[in-house]
């Protein structure tokens, strides 16, 4: 069986009505280079394949990751624990502080607790980003009125407009 596979079978086709010896030597050679030449591109896609993924280990991911590729890093990991709404929203502004995070979830409580796992030395970033995150949460909620309060408001803005108009249109009619 090892036999069979160490064996490589080359095949060749070459037509004419007489081939000399001559002829068989350069199709053979011609045959020969473009398999070399193959073998050297191959060669070739290999190493810039090999670079690549050197290259794409050595550089450092920003935003949202594993907590495997968070701890190869070999940095030291904090965490800090949020609630499920929080989640998307935090997103945006950690990619903005070029925060490098992992979000697990806690199944085991009810309801379950997410943690954002971060690097020790992000601690800086991290804190920007929560106190601007948390900021404009605040912000959102002081300025929203309820659906209730701004359809009554509405309401009322508009009976206004009706009631100046009414006087408008008597005090037109008084004076005419």
């Amino acid at each position: 069986m090892q036999e069979e596979v160490d064996e490589k079978i080359l095949g060749l086709c070459v037509t004419g009505g007489r081939i000399s010896a001559d002829i068989l030597k350069t199709a053979l050679s011609h045959t020969l280079s473009h398999i070399s030449k193959f073998h050297e591109t191959e060669n070739k896609k290999q190493e810039l394949r090999k670079q690549q993924k050197n290259s794409a280990n050595k550089q450092s991911y920003k935003g949202k990751q594993s907590l495997k590729s968070l701890k190869k890093s070999g940095a030291e990991l904090t965490n800090i624990e949020i609630t499920n709404d929080n989640i998307k929203s935090f997103e945006k502004y950690a990619r903005k502080y070029n925060v490098e995070y992992s979000l697990k979830k806690d199944k085991g409580i009810d309801p379950p607790r997410y943690y954002v796992f971060f690097k020790a030395k992000d601690i800086d970033s991290m804190t920007a980003a929560f106190k601007e995150y948390t900021g404009k949460t605040m912000n959102k909620n002081k300025n929203r009125l309820s659906i209730r309060k701004a359809l009554s408001n509405a309401i009322e803005r508009a009976s206004k407009q009706k009631h100046r108009q009414r006087e408008r249109s008597r005090n037109r009619g008084r004076e005419r």
